[in-house]
């Protein structure tokens, strides 16, 4: 995707008063469609302004200022995305955030909301993601933070699943619309009986829950062709796109389909 100049929406969600832990920029990878080759999403992933890594930014972030830095990281994407252009296309924005850091979920989702629509992207286009590895002490929170999110027409999603070992709970609780698999899952999956067969049933059933899969972390071609005879479609990784800073970069498509 080409990008102009950066157009400079206000936001009119305010934040909690206070210093803002750490200066924050966003990159953008996206992830693809491998049957439509269009871009499904673009997932935002937080930067330091200097260049810092998203170890080191996280690292600096103290449990005092976690609830403010979740904020600031949420808005931050949105508003890049919208400067960047992501409302002129099809494709959706994927956010992370941390469960426990969120107060107050649907105080926050009504703001998000109008401020999405003001930028011109539909809350149905707004993926918020949650690692299954995240420590979350209060699964009744978490609950009403998927619902709060549904209510206004934003989806959720499951990272990095199968990375731990509440995957499967966190399923049968809340049923979001995006699983997304931990890359040591796809990791050289072409000559892996037991990573295959775990995939595909992984596959089989979030089809049968009407549950959307996605892949990262895809490097190589044969991990792409091999996800491709499993059946899943929506990819996403160095194979196609590295992450780019207030960029969102177009995919490179490998030569197999």
């Amino acid at each position: 995707m080409s990008v102009g100049p950066m157009r400079r929406p206000k936001l009119d969600i305010a934040l909690d008063s206070g210093p803002c832990p750490i200066p924050i920029t966003m990159a953008f990878q996206p992830i693809v469609d491998a049957g439509s080759r269009e871009v499904f999403a673009y997932e935002a992933l937080v930067r330091g302004v200097g260049g810092e890594g998203a170890g080191q930014v996280l690292a600096a972030v103290d449990p005092t200022s976690r609830h403010r830095f979740d904020q600031q990281c949420r808005l931050r994407a949105l508003e890049l995305a919208a400067q960047l252009g992501l409302q002129d296309g099809r494709a959706a924005l994927s956010i992370n955030f941390v469960p426990d850091a969120v107060t107050d979920p649907a105080a926050w989702t009504a703001g998000a909301k109008t401020s999405a629509e003001r930028l011109g992207l539909s809350p149905d286009r707004i993926i918020f993601e949650f690692t299954e590895d995240d420590p979350v002490e209060d699964l009744d929170h978490l609950g009403r933070i998927i619902r709060a999110y549904r209510e206004v027409g934003f989806r959720t999603a499951i990272d990095d699943f199968g990375a731990g070992y509440s995957g499967l709970t966190l399923l049968a609780r809340f049923q979001p619309d995006i699983v997304k698999l931990d890359m040591e899952l796809v990791r050289g999956i072409e000559g892996d009986r037991v990573r295959r067969a775990i995939v595909s049933s992984i596959r089989r059933m979030c089809d049968d829950l009407g549950i959307v899969l996605v892949a990262e972390g895809i490097e190589t071609v044969d991990e792409y062709a091999a996800l491709r005879d499993l059946g899943v479609s929506l990819l996403q990784g160095y194979l196609f796109a590295r992450p780019q800073v207030e960029a969102l970069p177009a995919p490179v498509w490998p030569g197999v389909r």
